[in-house]
């Protein structure tokens, strides 16, 4: 098995974001600028978001944090948004979730605009994806797409499994994969948690999405020689070893299926570097859209 090295393809795309920023900044135009709505106290999502910020601060790019207290309204944040969507000097921005139960966050995506969307999640960039449309994709499948380009790993006539059906990865990836593009043309089943015979459709599967949410679900026995496994899962578990007492693991055993295998995603260091690069990427395109009406 060879572990994919998506620390140094996401700072090859990342160097080639900066150069392109850097000829705007020389040029003596403004920076793109991402804008991030936080709204409590979720450790996931600060640290998410802190990467953001960095990543932001390595290309150029403007970032604002907007962090709200857990208690604060529905209006308060449709408010928030409509500013945003209104505001000339922000060029993409992002509800980071999860956010607080009291809080509808369906509700509050209807009302990013579409060509601020820059996380992919509105209806009408989830609609035109679907139809191979031009559009902003969802940060994860777009990172992972990228990935598969960087590695020029043959796509078309394979089988692929996505395991997890959520709106954030399992089912624009599996719309991603399947349809008409360079990198698709894949015949894909879409597994979730009233899916019968998981076993048997990962272990007929030459491609394996993992974004189930659960530490190490995938093991040897559900994994065919030669396949490819994007690990997308993020699971703490306990870990007696370990300093802090706990690791970050994957939804894949890596250890047992490293040896069957050809190639894996590593936790950590994997797809959540090519979801960020992902991000930076839609919102440079969020700004030359603004600026040049392309």
């Amino acid at each position: 098995m060879a572990v994919m090295d998506v620390r140094s393809i996401s700072k090859e795309i990342k160097g080639e974001i900066k150069r392109e920023v850097d000829e705007i900044l020389l040029s003596g135009k403004r920076p793109p600028h991402l804008v991030a709505i936080m709204v409590g106290d979720n450790p996931a999502s600060k640290a998410y978001v802190k990467n953001k910020v960095k990543t932001c601060d390595e290309l150029g790019i403007k970032s604002t944090l907007l962090h709200f207290e857990s208690d604060i309204s529905q209006e308060a944040i449709k408010e928030v948004i409509a500013n945003l969507n209104s505001d000339k000097s922000v060029d993409g921005f992002i509800l980071q979730l999860p956010i607080p139960a009291h809080l509808n966050s369906q509700d509050l995506l209807l009302e990013i605009d579409p060509m601020k969307d820059v996380d992919g999640f509105h209806p009408m960039n989830f609609g035109k994806m679907a139809l191979g449309l031009p559009s902003f994709l969802p940060a994860t499948p777009y990172g992972i797409i990228l990935l598969i380009e960087r590695l020029n790993l043959e796509t078309s006539g394979k089988k692929v499994a996505v395991l997890g059906r959520s709106d954030i990865v399992g089912t624009p990836m599996s719309l991603l994969l399947s349809r008409k593009a360079p990198y698709g043309n894949c015949t894909v089943t879409l597994l979730h948690s009233r899916s019968k015979n998981i076993r048997n459709e990962l272990l007929g599967s030459d491609i394996i999405v993992a974004a189930i949410g659960i530490p190490k679900f995938v093991t040897a026995d559900m994994v065919k020689t030669g396949a490819v496994i994007f690990d997308v899962g993020i699971n703490r578990v306990e870990d007696e070893h370990s300093k802090s007492g706990s690791r970050l693991v994957g939804d894949v055993d890596t250890d047992q299926v490293k040896d069957i295998a050809s190639w894996i995603t590593p936790v950590p260091g994997g797809i959540g570097l090519m979801t960020i690069v992902a991000l930076m990427k839609n919102t440079l395109r969020a700004y030359n859209m603004e600026l040049y009406g392309k």
